[in-house]
């Protein structure tokens, strides 16, 4: 009885010191971060589609369960891109990404690297193309990811992050699918992050 009673009470020493840790650093945390958006631009139609790279503004907020678990939301405004077929401009559209991640985040000497899985939702908007062709409005799609915050002050972090996310649309034209196009990017993206 008593060694259950004393494992009891290091268990909960053990946790309660884990949420004191996190309540003294908060499990809040706010990144503002340029990300450079890279396009796989995989097509399976006979139009030899592609986007342009470029570089974005994002903003995510992280919530952390525990001082290793976090649940992060992915956002930015509506992004536009220009659409090309053979390398020659036809259209654009926008997109918006928003992007939902669990992350583990560990503990190493002075960093906190961390690995991240998720779920992203694109809207297409504002799309224009050649007379006939379109493109599927909804894409949803898997996403990986792995960065590290490193401290710079109290509260604040220099973060670097990258991510792959899986992003596709089925192409039509005169309402028959010619296939799908595959933007798949990976984002690689600096910034800084701050935890209250």
């Amino acid at each position: 009885m008593k060694k259950n009673l004393l494992a009891v009470a290091v268990l909960c020493a053990l946790t309660s010191g884990a949420a004191l840790a996190q309540q003294s650093e908060g499990p809040w945390m706010v990144r503002a971060r340029a990300v450079h958006l890279d396009s796989a631009n995989k097509d399976s139609t006979p139009l030899g589609l592609s986007i342009n790279n470029k570089t974005i503004p994002e903003v995510d907020v992280s919530y952390f369960f525990t001082p290793n678990v976090a649940a992060e939301l992915i956002l930015t405004v509506p992004q536009k891109q220009r659409l090309s077929a053979g390398g020659a401009d036809i259209g654009s559209f926008k997109h918006l990404p928003p992007t939902l991640l669990l992350q583990y985040h560990f503990n190493a000497a002075g960093i906190k690297p961390y690995v991240g899985a998720g779920l992203n939702y694109t809207r297409f908007s504002s799309v224009k193309a050649p007379p006939g062709v379109d493109i599927e409005r909804n894409s949803f799609g898997a996403a990986l990811q792995v960065g590290v915050d490193i401290p710079l002050q109290k509260n604040l972090y220099l973060n670097f992050d990258v991510k792959k996310v899986f992003i596709k649309t089925d192409v039509s034209a005169g309402g028959v699918t010619l296939g799908t196009f595959k933007a798949d990017p990976v984002l690689v993206g600096v910034g800084l992050g701050w935890r209250f």
